[in-house]
């Protein structure tokens, strides 16, 4: 284990004591003790919280060891002087550190050093103030299962002992403890009234919404966090499946035009709406309420720690009023109304017909929104509205352009592990008001209307950029962006492409706002579980920052960018930015397969075709595709439909950072043609898992409340021959961008720019770094399987990479 911890705010002695105080470790009668040892023995006596009896909370601490010669009992009855040695081997076994398995009893601080956890600066024999400050860092610092010491004992009742006594909300390090009693949460469903009127009935939508917060909140105003979630409501996973289309279809010519993006800009519609509800009643009591929500263990983290949780899936799902849209203003529209409602200045009543008014009185004003894939795109667009009381987003997996997710440079193309997936097939899934029988045969025509014009719009026979996904691409109007953005991505993300975070992030990048970027090894994950970050805590003293307005330094002391490593397991590295480089060094391919400084002349050739049974093997094993097209070996099935282009084993390790460009000249035998590029690093290596592994230890989100399961990435048991950095795909006839269409014949050559998804990977030495070339990917385009042949002319093809030194 190596913990990275960046959510300990500042601290001095006099905060040491107050604190201590205010979570009861200090009293007034710790006030009469002179002695450190016996200061020492009280706080530990006060930690064993399920032992009933001073006897065997003493036991308790006679099971610990000191040092050899002493157990911690025995140690601290002396009264003497406490050393820091003595001190650190106890705190290590409260962490659940174990003696000879973990860590050796005569060498605790250079344990702790080397697991990155933090040791205070004492003296090596502690005086009182000295045991204050120790036993402060402690319950700050993370234990062997990835929770502070203080989060660890709350989970086994050290406030519920008696949740009375302690302040509400009560702030320890600059960050809010779970004091709240989640055994008597208040569940409430109230209806939004959106100003949309999104299925045309004459009436402005009303969305379903779900709120789940303390019971103090009756009394006391509390912060908010929200989390726009179409799935909430239930899918429908069948009409997904049978709408999922066809991509074994061959590649077309398509009819040349010049267009500019005058052309497909969306330009919305001013619709006249219908008038608000008459109010004809207020009250302050729902109505209907909820039991098991669909919840994120984030939000339940919080919901200990007193601030109130909604849900609301939007238009078109259950129990709301509309249509779904997939990504498009009414989908904007709908998340927005919820804050607006939040921050005091949207109608919601209790019921869909009483017009009875209800409002969020318990409601700070303070809105943070939360959530990945979907639920972190709506954050997005919400955001890009800069509507009043959304303080910040934590987005995670977030989309910022729908267009950067089902297609690219005027291909489709389809989001990592869904093939045959489209706008369309979305929005079936997410329909989930058709599963209310009344409202299914009420809307049937109407929702097929609305669900064809989704798939004639989405156009899926071009793929190119057109008015559709000009209405759904955020980035257009990020400017108007006002809450604190905290941006989360997977650099191996191949569902919501990491072009998707990059692009937002240097949208952000001018706007006066606060701004975080965390970028992780994984796929589309959350890593709020993970062991070797303090995630949930560093988004704890944001948002004690932003909801709560406590001054605890978070925009200092939590890094800018912040971004694990792929060789080195458990390693997190700080950057003032992404896409930073100390050089672009530009390598050009050769006849003899080689990327190197110098240009050379010549061609190579490959072709798209396979035989009928290795297309259709690979058309049902993705990774065996991806080995063959990496690989060579003898009789490798896709040996002339790809070129492969390899630099020399690097000297030293480098960084590649941000974006690799590749300039291209190439020509098909057909008047159209695809191009693939992947950026490989070669290399027998052991490497990380694919996906973060499962340690076998739950994480407590507060004291008899809801769990989650400790999660890291480790290296893989055995070497692997490579790794893919990154991959880009292109339209020939999009050789200026993706709605432009230029002509193209046979045979003619042509030149264009690819760029590659953005990344930041580190390549080790000895390793090379490989260029593949080739038409169709089985996992993410439409497969034709045609007779087609590619041409690469070398000398006017290049690869320009953005280097980082080490």
């Amino acid at each position: 284990m190596k913990n990275h911890q960046y959510a300990i705010a500042d601290y001095n002695l006099k905060i040491v004591k107050k604190e201590l105080r205010d979570l009861h470790f200090l009293d007034d009668s710790t006030d009469e003790i002179d002695n450190p040892a016996e200061l020492l023995k009280t706080f530990l006596l006060k930690s064993f919280l399920d032992q009933q009896s001073l006897a065997i909370r003493g036991q308790k601490i006679a099971g610990m060891m000191a040092s050899f010669e002493e157990n911690a009992l025995t140690f601290l009855d002396k009264n003497a002087p406490i050393s820091k040695i003595g001190f650190y081997n106890i705190a290590l076994q409260l962490l659940h550190f174990e003696v000879g398995e973990d860590f050796l009893i005569d060498n605790p601080i250079t344990k702790m050093k080397t697991l990155n956890l933090p040791v205070a600066n004492v003296h090596d024999n502690m005086n009182l103030y000295d045991t204050m400050t120790a036993w402060y860092l402690l319950l700050n610092t993370h234990n062997k299962y990835g929770t502070t010491f203080i989060d660890d004992l709350a989970s086994k009742g050290y406030f519920a002992q008696n949740l009375s006594s302690f302040k509400k909300p009560l702030i320890f390090n600059g960050k809010t403890m779970p004091v709240y009693d989640t055994n008597n949460l208040i569940r409430e469903v109230v209806y939004v009234e959106a100003a949309q009127d999104n299925d045309h009935d004459g009436k402005l939508d009303l969305l379903k919404t779900e709120i789940i917060r303390p019971k103090e909140s009756n009394k006391n105003k509390v912060p908010v966090i929200f989390t726009a979630s179409p799935y909430n409501q239930g899918t429908n996973d069948k009409d997904g499946e049978q709408l999922t289309h066809n991509v074994n279809l061959s590649l077309n010519h398509k009819e040349p035009n010049n267009y500019s993006y005058s052309d497909v800009e969306y330009r919305s519609k001013k619709e006249k709406l219908p008038e608000p509800r008459p109010i004809e009643g207020k009250t302050r009591k729902s109505e209907q309420t909820l039991d098991r929500e669909q919840s994120y263990t984030l939000n339940d983290y919080f919901l200990a720690r007193g601030f109130a949780v909604v849900y609301s899936a939007g238009i078109g799902t259950y129990e709301s009023d509309g249509f779904r849209t997939t990504g498009d203003n009414d989908e904007t529209l709908s998340a927005t109304a919820v804050i607006e409602w939040l921050n005091g200045k949207r109608n919601a009543f209790t019921n869909k017909t009483d017009n009875n008014q209800i409002e969020a009185y318990w409601s700070n004003g303070n809105i943070a929104m939360s959530g990945r894939s979907y639920l972190g795109t709506l954050q997005i667009a919400a955001a890009t509205t800069g509507v009043d009381g959304l303080k910040t987003c934590i987005a995670e997996a977030a989309i910022s352009n729908w267009y950067d997710y089902y297609r690219e440079n005027g291909l489709v193309l389809a989001p990592g592990g869904f093939q045959g997936e489209d706008a369309d097939v979305l929005a079936a899934e997410t329909y989930s008001r058709k599963q209310q029988a009344t409202e299914f045969y009420k809307n049937k025509n109407a929702w097929e209307k609305q669900l064809n014009s989704i798939t004639d719009g989405q156009d899926r026979d071009t793929g190119n950029y057109n008015e559709f996904w000009d209405a759904r691409n955020y980035l257009k109007n990020a400017k108007n962006i006002k809450a604190d953005m905290f941006l989360i991505h997977g650099l191996n993300d191949d569902n919501v492409k990491p072009k998707n975070v990059e692009k937002i992030w240097n949208a952000i990048k001018p706007l006066n706002i606060n701004k975080k970027l965390i970028l992780h090894q994984g796929k589309h994950i959350y890593i709020n579980a993970f062991q070797s970050i303090d995630f949930t805590d560093m988004i704890n003293l944001w948002l004690t920052y932003k909801l709560l307005d406590v001054d605890n330094n978070a925009n200092e002391l939590i890094p800018n960018v912040l971004i694990q490593d792929n060789v080195k397991a458990e390693t997190w590295n700080i950057f003032d930015e992404w896409e930073n480089p100390d050089d672009v060094k530009t390598l050009h391919p050769s006849n003899n397969n080689e990327l190197t400084d110098e240009f050379d002349h010549g061609r190579k050739e490959f072709k798209d075709q396979l035989s009928v049974n290795d297309f259709e093997k690979y058309c049902l094993d993705y990774k065996q595709w991806r080995d063959d097209l990496v690989l060579d070996y003898e009789n490798n099935p896709l040996t002339n439909n790809r070129v492969i282009f390899k630099t020399t084993p690097a000297k030293e390790d480098f960084t590649i950072d941000g974006k690799v460009k590749i300039s291209l000249n190439a020509s098909s035998t057909k008047n159209y043609g695809m191009l693939s590029c992947m950026l490989v690093d070669y290399g027998e290596a052991y490497r990380l898992t694919e996906s973060p592994k499962n340690l076998g230890h739950r994480i407590n989100e507060g004291y008899l409340w809801r769990e989650d399961s400790l999660r890291e990435f480790k290296m893989q048991n055995k070497k692997t021959p490579y790794k893919e950095i990154a991959e880009g795909h292109i339209n020939m006839q999009n050789r200026k961008n993706s709605y432009h269409v230029d002509d193209m014949k046979a045979n003619e050559f042509y030149d264009m720019e690819l760029e590659l998804q953005p990344t930041f990977y580190h390549v080790p030495a000895d390793h090379q770094l490989g260029l593949i070339i080739f038409a169709t990917d089985f996992e993410n385009t439409i497969r034709g399987n045609q007779d087609l042949k590619y041409r690469i002319s070398l000398a006017e093809t290049d690869i320009k990479l953005p280097i980082l030194k080490q």
